[in-house]
């Protein structure tokens, strides 16, 4: 049987595990041995928290009754020996359901009512709130008590029109998109807005997230849905119904939320078990399923490749079964190869990446150490063997050298201190540019635009014209980051050939690459300005939501750039102080031999073996530094997706 997406989503979660422990190893060698100044600190910090916490978002997008609750149990649940989502004939899923894990939360299944929609505060602020959610115990013993739980996700109460429209899910401009009037003259509506399942499933802990959508009606009333949550997923998976195809109603989803670019998109073509033909042979059912392939590639206007039929409830009653062949005839081994090889190992290089980056470039800064500690120790002991057989007034005109060289060194402080009061005064023009109050000004633009008519038709151009403002600021921010990059050159150089350190700025910071980010998001939320959203971009409520996630969108962009040029800008400071502490030290053990070796003459061998012991030591320090980076290395770059027998290396030893 071929690898699952689950297998690979595992592997890939036992990588980072064994890559975060190589990177923890280095982190201990460096702290044991006081050589983790706060600058290295912090990135190491930052890059294990990526390793071990950050998440990993696939969306399952379909009209209702498309099986995709199934397809989510056949994908990800199947070794439970039953169905963790509800699934059944007409409507299931009937808002928005995450499924993750968090070891601080307790397991169970948080429920956000509806009524909050009737309230300013947006979904993120409810997440901050945990009194706002009705919570639900799910006990890990009882199937049949969880699926009773998870069965919550289905709940629907009866409301008047007014109270729909109130609620968002009336609309007498959009009729079309409003639920059935039921007999007694009420509407079905969701009771619940969105809910959250923390489960401790091995996928989940290896930092899937799992957002279950669903159908259209309650996509296009929850703005923080379609403008936060589905452009946040890493992957997005679409499902169709074999049997029917693109209807009306998929096209509205697919064209209104998906159609633009993403990280990984996928389309589904599900319940192919339903063209099944006693009448027909298989090669004509088999011409059939490719015709509706090609039909929907060509209706959503995407390659006939990204199309994969399959069996969701044939894959998961096989997989429960152990059903080789049924596993098969239901393909979703072909599709599940395809979501892992679009996502996962495109994943995996990113964060080795930048694993490896910042291991070697600490590597680098550390050897930089090295070799001053050894220049040093090599001028001490020049200094001591040149004592042999000499009288102690030579020995006292060496201790007043050492002291006139150690007052001539403190003259650096003052060039410094000069050097540092520049580089804090181009930080700050560098980060002023990317300031929370320079973003909220800068959407407050594209606002006005919103609010100045009750149909936005100039909102596109607008909202175009702040992301090309919003990169104009990445690029001044690059432009300032290579001031100081020249700067810290300069000052370095003088610094060095004037008081002997031994200084080097590092390769000069490119945050030029966030433009990826921000056309990313530019194409994501660009289609809310067109026609077929102008009528609900118009409305003050959808408007103020789209202004907060876009505004939380792009300050998770501003916020990485400036991270990005402090912990840089500190890496070159820190360099900076630990030179500088290195020559005091070295200053005044020079000190303390001399003076021990005044009184004494036995203390001169005895000193000069310490100072040997000392170079060995830094030279052992070296060389254990370069095998632990060097297995961390090897350990980001082992590709344990393609490994079908990846063995977890030894954490090693401090």
């Amino acid at each position: 049987m071929l690898p699952t997406f689950a297998s690979h989503l595992d592997a890939l979660g036992q990588w980072r595990a064994d890559t975060d422990a190589r990177l923890g190893a280095l982190a201990r060698f460096a702290r044991e041995h006081d050589l983790l100044d706060d600058a290295s600190a912090e990135w190491f910090e930052a890059m294990r928290h990526r390793l071990s916490g950050e998440k990993f978002m696939v969306a399952f997008v379909a009209e209702f009754s498309r099986g995709k609750s199934e397809l989510i149990n056949a994908i990800f649940f199947s070794d439970k020996g039953r169905r963790m989502m509800p699934a059944s004939a007409g409507r299931t899923t009937m808002c928005p359901v995450e499924l993750g894990y968090d070891a601080e939360e307790p397991v169970g299944l948080s429920l956000l009512p509806i009524e909050t929609r009737l309230e300013a505060a947006s979904l993120a602020d409810y997440r901050r709130q945990p009194r706002a959610w009705t919570w639900v115990d799910m006990d890990l013993s009882n199937p049949d008590g969880m699926a009773q739980a998870l069965a919550e996700v289905m709940r629907t109460r009866h409301v008047s029109t007014q109270e729909a429209a109130r609620l968002g899910f009336w609309d007498e401009e959009r009729p079309a998109d409003n639920p059935a009037i039921l007999s007694d003259g009420m509407v079905e509506v969701p009771v619940w807005r969105h809910a959250r399942i923390n489960l401790p499933h091995p996928l989940l802990k290896r930092g899937l997230v799992v957002l279950d959508t669903p159908g259209l009606n309650a996509i296009g009333t929850e703005p923080e849905l379609t403008l936060g949550l589905l452009p946040q997923a890493h992957a997005t998976v679409f499902i169709l119904g074999a049997d029917t195809g693109v209807t009306k109603s998929d096209l509205d989803i697919w064209r209104d939320h998906l159609c633009g670019p993403a990280l990984a998109r996928f389309v589904a073509l599900n319940k192919i078990d339903a063209l099944a033909d006693p009448l027909s042979t298989p090669a004509e059912v088999e011409a059939v399923i490719q015709r509706q392939c090609e039909s929907v590639a060509q209706t959503l206007e995407i390659p006939a490749d990204h199309v994969f039929p399959i069996s969701a409830r044939q894959a998961l009653a096989a997989r429960l079964s152990g059903d080789e062949a049924g596993l098969a005839t239901s393909r979703m081994e072909a599709f599940e190869n395809a979501l892992s090889e679009g996502l996962l190992p495109r994943r995996r290089e990113n964060l080795a990446e930048a694993a490896i980056l910042g291991a070697t470039q600490f590597q680098s800064q550390l050897n930089r150490r090295f070799g001053e500690m050894r220049r040093l120790c090599a001028d001490q002991l020049l200094e001591l063997r040149s004592l042999r057989g000499k009288s102690s007034g030579k020995v006292q005109l060496m201790l007043q050298r050492v002291q006139a060289e150690a007052a001539e060194f403190e003259l650096c402080t003052a060039r410094l201190q000069a050097m540092r009061t520049v580089h804090a005064r181009m930080m700050k023009e560098a980060l002023s540019d990317l300031s929370a109050e320079c973003l909220r000004k800068e959407v407050e633009v594209l606002q006005q635009v919103l609010g100045a008519s009750w149909l936005p038709l100039g909102a596109r151009k607008a909202f175009v014209e702040l992301c090309g403002r919003l990169r104009e600021r990445i690029d001044q921010a690059q432009r300032r980051s290579d001031e100081i990059h020249a700067m810290l050159v300069a000052s370095f150089a003088k610094l060095n050939a004037e008081f002997g350190f031994s200084l080097v700025a590092d390769t000069p910071l490119d945050i030029r690459k966030y433009h990826d980010d921000l056309n990313l998001i530019e194409r994501n939320y660009v289609q809310y300005f067109g026609l077929s959203q102008a009528f609900r971009l118009a409305q003050p409520a959808f408007q103020e939501q789209f202004r907060r996630m876009l505004i939380s969108r792009l300050r998770v962009v501003f916020e990485t750039v400036c991270n990005d040029v402090e912990l840089w800008n500190k890496t070159a400071s820190a360099q900076v102080d630990s030179q500088l502490r290195e020559r005091r030290r070295n200053f005044k053990r020079r000190y303390e031999s001399l003076d021990r070796i005044q009184s004494a003459s036995s203390e001169l061998d005895a000193r000069v073996q310490e100072v040997q012991a000392q170079d060995e030591r830094v030279l052992q320090l070296q060389t254990r530094l370069a095998t632990l980076v060097d297995e961390l290395t090897r350990q980001a770059n082992f590709d344990s997706l393609h490994e079908p027998e990846a063995t977890e290396p030894e954490t090693s030893p401090s």
